[in-house]
């Protein structure tokens, strides 16, 4: 291919490659937004777990106040007695009177001076001392503090759900003044403690359903544009073989019509001193006896002269090739009009022409004269196939609007070499010709709106296939 063809092509490329290379970080975008999306549902998660614990804390702080705090201070002396079983349990029982409605794993409570709990769910640990860390310091400064724990390792989080996930929520616990909105003093801390493994469950599936959804959507839309992509290079290949065989036919057709003009030129130069040699030979001829030797070359003369005006002649039909005078014409007819002129070289060689011609064959729109001309060349190559003599096979059928023409021999065939090169003007396999013949029998064929094919045969032999149009309107080379 030329190399100007190809990079008309190397643009289409590229653009495959920024096609491809788009698809590649519109994914990558669409599996960050998904992770966006999903850490952003994780932080809102958050934010109302913490609200959630604040109202809880909130309210658990009024009820403890108003039905534990007073009631214990105003009974006992004390609010905080550790060993006290039915402070204990009163606490105890306003706790989860209070929280029965709310979904809460465990509730802490801490006393103020020594980092103590004095109450928890899990009484285990009630008594334990220094749990509290820096987010019970930050409390008893009046600072509510939140922290997830989550455990089941990085990729755990990423893809599968954590084995726990818990918001450890730590609240001051105050004392309340009635009828003020003021805040009384720091009294302990409240630690709530919600199980959150459910919901990071639910996030990432979420995650994993944006992610898989984003891939499918984008292996599809990959599928699509490759596919079309695909499809417009073989498209623009094409077109550029297209335009590389025009131009080649178009450098061809302007080699030849100057190939023309200057064997044209030369022709009409050498066809006077041709005829003036032929008609001397002749001159030489009447002059001599029968029985001088010299008859021979002036025979030899002539002959030659004849042989030249021939590769003469078809210099100028190639160079201006006649254009067909169509009419009403019988194909049949002309090729046994061939076979009645050849037959006195068929039977002297022993040829045999075996014929088979279908009943149905048309009349079409031709020059007989040409179409003879152009059967007549076909005819002698394949006897000169076959020097020894062979078999002829000639098929005339009719399908549809084309008239179909085959002719065979039992020659040797054609090599590649040759059948590369056969429709080459001057390019000749024998000893004498102008290498000319089958050029113009496909300007003939051609210009009759036909077609001609020459291939080995299936079996032995060399096999030209003429199609013409059955249906033609007079057509003008």
């Amino acid at each position: 291919m030329d190399p100007k063809d190809i990079d008309r092509i190397k643009p289409f490329k590229l653009v495959k490659y920024f096609t491809f290379t788009s698809l590649v970080v519109i994914l990558a975008g669409s599996l960050a937004l998904s992770m966006v999306i999903a850490n952003r549902a994780e932080t809102v998660l958050l934010k109302k777990s913490e609200d959630y614990a604040l109202l809880m804390a909130e309210n658990l702080n009024h009820q403890v106040f108003l039905q534990f705090i007073i009631p214990a201070a105003l009974q006992f002396g004390q609010v905080i007695q550790l060993r006290n079983k039915a402070l204990f349990n009163r606490l105890d029982k306003v706790v989860r009177n209070t929280l029965h409605s709310f979904s809460v794993e465990t509730v802490n409570m801490f006393d103020r001076e020594q980092n103590v709990i004095f109450y928890s769910f899990d009484k285990k640990l009630v008594g334990r001392k220094g749990l509290g860390g820096i987010d019970y310091q930050q409390a008893l400064l009046g600072k509510s503090r939140s922290k997830l724990i989550r455990r089941g390792g990085f990729w755990g989080l990423m893809f599968g759900a954590p084995r726990e996930g818990e918001l450890r929520t730590y609240v001051p616990l105050r004392a309340e003044k009635p009828l003020s909105n003021i805040e009384g003093p720091i009294l302990g801390v409240f630690e709530i403690v919600q199980d959150l493994s459910e919901d990071y469950r639910t996030i990432i599936h979420f995650k994993h359903r944006i992610i898989l959804t984003s891939v499918a959507i984008m292996g599809v839309l990959f599928l699509i544009l490759r596919h079309v992509v695909k499809r417009g290079e073989e498209i623009i290949e094409k077109r550029a073989q297209e335009r590389l065989l025009l131009k080649e036919k178009l450098s061809h057709a302007e080699r030849l019509a100057s190939l023309g003009e200057m064997v044209a030129g030369i022709s009409h130069e050498i066809r006077n001193p041709l005829g003036i040699i032929s008609s001397t030979g002749e001159l030489l001829k009447q002059k001599l006896a029968p029985t001088d030797t010299e008859v021979k070359l002036a025979d030899v003369i002539v002959e030659e002269a004849d042989r030249l005006n021939g590769i003469v002649t078809d210099f100028l039909n190639f160079a201006r090739p006649q254009a067909p005078n169509l009419i009403p014409c019988k194909v049949d007819e002309v090729i046994k009009k061939n076979l009645t002129f050849l037959a006195p070289e068929i039977n002297k060689n022993s040829y045999e022409v075996h014929t088979r011609f279908a009943s149905d064959i048309p009349e079409i729109q031709a020059d007989p004269g040409l179409l003879y001309q152009a059967f007549l060349n076909i005819l002698m190559n394949a006897m000169q196939a076959m020097p020894e003599g062979g078999a002829i096979y000639i098929e005339l059928s009719a399908h549809g609007n084309t008239l179909t023409i085959l002719f065979c021999d039992e020659g040797p065939g054609i090599s590649d070499e040759t059948l590369n090169k056969i429709w080459e003007p001057f390019f000749t396999t024998k000893d004498k010709g102008s290498g000319l013949g089958l050029s113009i029998v496909r300007k003939i064929i051609e210009g009759h709106g036909g077609d001609i094919e020459i291939e080995n045969a299936p079996e032995k032999g060399a096999q030209v296939t003429v199609t013409l149009p059955a249906n033609r309107v007079a057509h003008r080379a």
